[in-house]
């Protein structure tokens, strides 16, 4: 049952309504299903990101939609990769919002990589949109060819 007073919703049947919406995304029928729900895709880590290994190096893309370049900050140490900002898209001052569903502030993702990398060598460029990094594995981290010798 919902309340309505004027053109918005009484605050305790507005709390009630965001408890059971809360509720059912982590209790509901396509949760305990495995379905995501349009709720769970919001709430996702941000950036995301798309990772993998071709040859000597490590791939990341991240979608980082309406950020420039010096938005974004990207650091490596070791195996961690941390991509950090800010994202903007607050409500204007004295404006009355009707609705929240991009997320706005700071971001930090620290991303554990498999291997070590070449911090001095990474690589990134941001366009339409997509962050793409290109990690070249540290030489620690590069397979070595062994010569087997025979026995005596």
């Amino acid at each position: 049952m919902v309340f309505r007073r004027g053109n918005g919703l009484v605050p305790l049947a507005q709390l009630r309504h965001e408890v059971d919406r809360l509720a059912d995304t982590f209790f509901g029928p396509a949760a305990l299903a495995g379905a995501p729900t349009r709720w769970a895709w919001t709430a996702r880590s941000f950036p995301a990101l798309n990772v993998w290994e071709e040859g000597d190096s490590i791939y990341v893309e991240a979608e980082v939609p309406g950020l420039k370049a010096e938005d974004v900050d990207i650091s490596v140490v070791g195996s961690d990769l941390t991509i950090r900002g800010r994202r903007g898209g607050e409500t204007p001052e004295g404006a009355s919002s009707h609705r929240k569903e991009r997320g706005t502030g700071e971001f930090n993702r620290v991303l554990r990589l498999s291997v070590d990398v070449d911090a001095a060598k990474v690589e990134a460029l941001l366009n339409d949109g997509v962050l793409r990094i290109k990690l070249p594995k540290a030489e620690s981290a590069k397979p070595k060819k062994i010569k087997v010798n025979p026995a005596r």
